[in-house]
This record gives C-alpha cells, structure tokens and sequence, in this order.
C-alpha cells in the first residue's frame, strides 16, 4: 500500500517500483563534490554483496542548487558495476533522484529519511540502509555490513562502528555515547553516527511513533533513529566501518545547530519517556559484526581559544539560565570554571600573540594562525572534571524532565524553555570539549579512547544522581 503522506509523484514512483527487497537512502544538500563517489560505492555493494535481492537506490534531496541530483542521475549505471565486479545480478538496480518535502514545514536530513522510510514501508524492504552524502571513506562493503546483521544475523538496527580521530565525534563523546549507554544500557558507541542498517519491521515502528518534531526532521533524527530502536526493544548491533572520512567540522564553528538539535532530542525523549530508562544500571556491550580495521583516520584541527572564551562568555551571558537548569552545587563549579578558562584565555592569547576574537581560522590552522597543539600547550592546566560534566547532564534531563511534567503539552513555552536550556548549555560543551582536546594532546587516539570510556563510566556510577534530581526536580 502506497504511503498517504507521500506527493503525487513520488507515489506514481512507487507504483512503478512494485516492491523491493532491499534500499539504500542517500538524504543530501549541495553534495555534488562527494555523492557521485557514494552512489557508485552504495550501487557496486548492492551488485556484489546482494545479487539475489531486488535492490533500489534513493537519494533524497533538499533541493540543491550545486547539482546534487544531477551527479546522482548521471554517475555511472549498474551495467558498468556489474562489468567490474563480473557479478550479474538476478534483478535490474532501480536507482532514483527526487526532492523530498518538508515535514510540517521543516526540512533537514530527518524530513529526507522520513520520505525514505515511507518509501521503504510502501516498498516493503527487508532492511534499508542510509548513508551519509558527504562521505569520502565509503566502500561497497559498507552495504554488506550495514545490511547483512539484519538480512543474515535478524537484527533489526545496526549502528556504525568508526575509527575516528580523537577530537573528532565531540558530540558523540561528551553526550549523545555516555548518557545513551548509562540511560538505557547499551553500549552503542556511535548513536549518532550518521550510517545506519534499519529492518523494515523497525522502518514501519518508526512511522507509528508520535515523538516526530522539528529538531528530529534536522539533525535529531541520527539519535531518535537510536533511542526510539532501543527503548522500542528492537535487536541492536554495530558494524565494524573502520575510518570515517566526511567533511570536517570544528566544534566550535561548525556544531553548534547540529548539537542542539541532536541534543535537545535526547533531552526530550528521556524527559517524556522516563520509564523506558529509570529503572536501568550498568551497561552491556552491544555485539560488533565485521572485522576488526587497523587504520589511523585524519587529523581535525581545533581551535581550543574560541571553545575557552565562548565558555567564559557564557557564563556572563547566560548565568541566569545556568542557574534555572544547574543544582545549586554544580553552578558554583561550572561558574568558577568558566572564570578560570577565561583567565587562561587572556595568558594564551598574550602567549601566542593573537588579539580579542583573532584566534585563526575555523580549524585554527597553522597556516592561519597558532596550530592545534600549540593552543593546547598554551592553555595546559585547564581541566573540566568528568564528574562535573555528568552532572551538568543529569541536571538538564532533571530540568527538562521538570519543564515537561509542569507545563501543560500544548504550551509553547515548554519547547521554548527547552531550547533556551540546549542553547544554554552549548559554551558549557564548548568548555568540556575544550578541556578533552587540552588534556589529550599528547596521546594517542587509542589512548583518547580509554579517556571517553572512563567519562562513560562516571555516567553510570552517577545515575543514582539522575535519578535523585528527576524525582527531586
């Protein structure tokens, strides 16, 4: 049966279509340098790794203007994969382009994959896999391992397991991984990872839910897809990926829409589901499918002296709202913090030779200004302890929890008291992650790892802290 929501042409596609074993989503804006190699990796692992299956490729565009679409409709057809391969698939590779439209007037990466899921439900694929436009590490085992768990294993969600640089994933590592893993038990190391195998049992769960909101059809939609599969009781796995190669993001020029729109979606699905994970403690590992990479992924450049001085400088402009979402005890330390990476700020910023807001470009380069680890050096002895991390959390599921349970469901006010507390907490991340790349200057990634997991583990020791300020709030 043809989804209702869908528009017209979209619906005659599908009639066309008929049905399909097996779908690769491809959402996209302006990915015209990147997508053309996704789609031949994504064509070239449906024809090698699933010949038997009927297979269909649909890439979801927000209407780009680069020619997104254009590149997709022109990359090579699956003839020309099949004569690489020497593999002759039992069905014809269905491939096809299209403008999603927005949910209730908002569009972004999850308004792409809600067209796609409707389409994989109308469709009746076995398992859908989704992958990102801008990827440059994709190879066509990358459909056979996101596919496979569910296809060969019965699984039902399959999460992606990265190699990634040690100051890459910053919104994973201090937020979206260890309070998944301490909320609900399981220990998905990427929840937001971008790359997903999803069954069509789970597809069709996901378009009963009622959780659906704006920040989901932007950048939520990654955790949502996750917490929506585990609170559910679906059967999780990740899947060995090793490096993941996309275009770069600093943490603090490139994140902040994406970290409260990733972030105010964990916040409010715990808030309006707290029986889903109050009774849980400890964590489980999840199982892993593929085998194990040896790789080293690409470096990310970091500008340490903007994540101090947006840290102090929030503490100046948004003490009032720290004070509305913060215990009493966990302010007076955020505060004092922020008033100590200011300092530093000033005494690196002399140190280096850099003025005001001059502090390099976005990834501070060296060619545009001090490096990486040199504003790291300048700035050693800054630490954000991972206790006080934990708590400024669980004091902001607390606070939204309360804003919830207080304020009637058809109130504005309670979205809007929620976003200001997300944005709110944004120089606080900034200060937390500016401490991270400090301290780990000089190890290793694999050595920054064990870092992010003892941070994971100080948010399952203080869950009886969680829970004490949710029945307290």
């Amino acid at each position: 049966m043809v989804a209702g929501g869908l528009s017209a042409p979209i619906r005659d596609l599908i009639e066309r279509l008929g049905q399909a074993d097996l779908m690769v989503g491809i959402p996209s804006f302006k990915n015209a340098a990147t997508i053309g190699y996704v789609v031949r990796a994504a064509q070239a692992g449906l024809v090698q790794y699933f010949p038997d299956l009927r297979p269909v490729l649909v890439n979801a565009d927000a209407g780009s203007s680069d020619g997104t679409q254009r590149v997709v409709a022109e990359t090579e057809p699956p003839e020309y994969i099949e004569r690489i391969l020497l593999v002759r698939p039992t069905n014809r590779l269905e491939k096809v382009s299209l403008t999603y439209p927005e949910v209730d007037g908002v569009g972004g990466k999850g308004a792409a994959l809600r067209t796609i899921f409707e389409m994989a439900a109308a469709l009746k694929v076995s398992a859908l896999v989704v992958v990102d436009s801008d990827l440059r590490s994709i190879v066509p085992e990358w459909i056979e391992l996101l596919a496979g768990p569910i296809i060969k294993g019965g699984y039902d969600f399959v999460a992606p397991l990265y190699a990634r640089y040690k100051y890459d994933g910053t919104i994973t590592n201090t937020v979206t991984y260890p309070l998944t893993r301490a909320l609900y038990g399981h220990r998905i190391r990427q929840p937001i990872g971008g790359d997903f195998g999803v069954s069509g049992d789970l597809v069709r769960h996901y378009l009963k839910l009622d959780t659906w909101d704006a920040d989901v059809s932007r950048f939520g939609i990654d955790i949502w897809m996750t917490t929506e599969a585990l609170a559910g009781g679906f059967a999780v796995c990740q899947a060995r990926l090793g490096a993941k190669v996309h275009d770069p993001k600093d943490p603090g020029a490139d994140l902040g829409p994406m970290f409260r729109q990733v972030v105010g979606t964990i916040l409010r699905l715990a808030a309006r589901n707290p029986e889903r994970w109050l009774d849980i403690r400890g964590s489980h590992d999840v199982p892993a499918y593929g085998f194990e990479r040896i790789i080293d992924p690409p470096p990310l450049e970091v500008n340490t002296l903007r994540l101090v001085s947006e840290f102090q400088a929030g503490s100046i402009g948004m003490a009032d709202t720290w004070a509305e979402m913060l215990a009493p005890a966990t302010l007076e330390i955020v505060l004092e913090l922020a008033r100590e990476a200011g300092s530093r700020f000033d005494d690196a910023s002399r140190r280096l030779g850099v003025h005001g807001g001059d502090t390099g470009a976005s990834g501070g380069s060296a060619s545009s200004g001090p490096s990486t680890h040199e504003m790291a050096d300048a700035l050693a002895g800054f630490h954000f302890p991972d206790d006080v991390w934990s708590r400024v959390i669980y004091d902001l599921v607390a606070s939204v929890g309360r804003i919830e349970r207080t304020v009637g469901p058809a109130d504005d006010r309670k979205s809007a008291t929620i976003d200001r507390y997300v944005a709110a907490l944004v120089p606080i991340y900034f200060g937390r992650v500016a401490s991270f790349v400090i301290e780990n200057r000089d190890i290793t990634t694999d050595e920054a790892e064990e870092r992010v997991e003892g941070q994971a583990r100080e948010f399952e020791l203080l869950k009886p802290y969680l829970i004490e300020r949710w029945h307290g709030a």
